[in-house]
């Protein structure tokens, strides 16, 4: 069965690069994404599978491919949504959709799942065991898809669940994998400071909030330098300062948002527990009220170390050609919510190069200019093929 899979996904490397072609196209914002949603389910129109819609906060999608025999149960996840950014590429397939654009690669994430899992269905009688498809939404904003589709319990029956992502950073051909915390978690927040207006010419009858936010966009930076063990990951960054006003006219009420990154979750409560202790002694120091927003996002991911052995050496006994090399990738701080499914389910979450040709250095995820070289698209299918046949016991 693997070498006939192989042999299918080849067959169809121009279906998958059509698709993920469309889709760009035709790219659609997180919890907005109908349309896709209708697009995925009409592929699974008249195939032998259990197609469930809708679930947990949006348009996701579950379908369950039901092998010839009994056996333990896995998870294969793609994202579907894009992000509000302005397309800058020079492509025949350019977004139709002005503001709207494919950035981070969802479109071949879900172009290569589609015809990795047909043909899956058409081999089902050969697996020992049930596979379901996780075509999710909204991955890209928070509370995202994850969360809501694993608190709704159509997963429960899980036994691993595995995902990849396409990165530029690599080129085509090189699939990157990390054991234990491989991506940071993330936590948006918002602090309003609260003080009392008035004149330049009569400070003293005033409660400076620009003053106060300044004090507290220094003081969070001593959270990573001197209450972080140098050995831990911790990023806090504040993106936004809102203090416009007049030049002459003291400032009654300030507003920071801002972006705190951490590897692992006790790095996370601890920068939690000083943020909100540096917020109270603000509000001490300078007679101000501080009204925190503290809301974490998604959590870091963590793959299962005995999961992605498996995954490792199932990939590098491939001898494949479209497959190069299996790397490991150093821990990547941006954040994904494929986190969710991770912290209930044994799983492997792996990056598959997709560097477009040519390039020197590629633009990165989330840029108007990001790219790939649509020949990943076959190396995630076959990469994630070997590990289903792999889990199963497939020859």
């Amino acid at each position: 069965m693997r070498k006939e899979l192989m042999g299918m996904l080849e067959a169809r490397k121009d279906e998958m690069i059509q698709i993920r072609r469309y889709l760009h196209e035709n790219p659609e914002l997180s919890f907005k994404e109908e349309k896709t949603a209708q697009y995925i389910m009409d592929f699974y129109k008249g195939k032998d599978v259990e197609v469930q819609t809708n679930v947990g906060n949006g348009y996701g999608i579950i379908v369950t491919i039901k092998g010839g025999k009994p056996g333990k149960t896995i998870g294969l996840r793609a994202d579907f949504d894009a992000l509000p950014i302005v397309e800058e590429t020079d492509v025949p397939f350019k977004s139709k959709n002005e503001g709207v654009m494919h950035a981070c690669g969802h479109d071949g994430h879900t172009a290569y799942l589609l015809i990795l899992a047909d043909c899956l269905i058409q081999l089902k009688d050969q697996i020992t065991g049930t596979i379901k498809i996780i075509h999710q939404h909204a991955e890209e904003t928070p509370p995202g898809g994850a969360k809501s589709i694993v608190e709704s319990g159509a997963l429960d029956d899980l036994h691993a669940v595995f995902g990849i992502h396409l990165f530029p950073t690599n080129p085509t051909g090189d699939i990157g994998y990390r054991s234990g915390y491989s991506m940071a978690g993330r936590t948006y927040f918002k602090l309003v400071i609260q003080g009392v207006g008035g004149h330049g010419s009569t400070p003293q009858s005033a409660n400076d909030a620009i003053v106060a936010a300044s004090h507290f966009v220094t003081a969070v930076q001593t959270v990573i330098s001197r209450r972080l063990n140098p050995f831990d990951v911790g990023v806090v960054t504040i993106g936004s300062f809102d203090g416009k006003g007049s030049f002459n006219v003291i400032k009654d009420s300030v507003e920071l948002e801002g972006d705190v990154r951490y590897m692992t979750v006790e790095t996370q409560e601890l920068i939690d527990k000083e943020i909100h202790r540096i917020a109270n002694g603000i509000e001490a120091m300078f007679g101000v009220e501080c009204d925190l927003t503290y809301t974490a996002d998604y959590p870091p991911l963590y793959n299962d170390p005995k999961i992605t052995e498996d995954v490792v050496a199932s990939l590098k006994s491939m001898n494949d050609q479209d497959i190069k090399q299996v790397i490991e990738f150093p821990m990547f701080s941006g954040s994904e919510d494929f986190s969710y499914y991770a912290e209930k389910i044994p799983g492997c979450f792996f990056y598959i190069g997709c560097k477009p040709k040519g390039v020197e250095k590629a633009f990165f995820n989330h840029h108007p200019k990001f790219d790939i070289d649509e020949d990943a698209l076959l190396v995630a299918a076959k990469s994630v093929g070997q590990v289903v046949c792999g889990y199963f016991g497939i020859d």
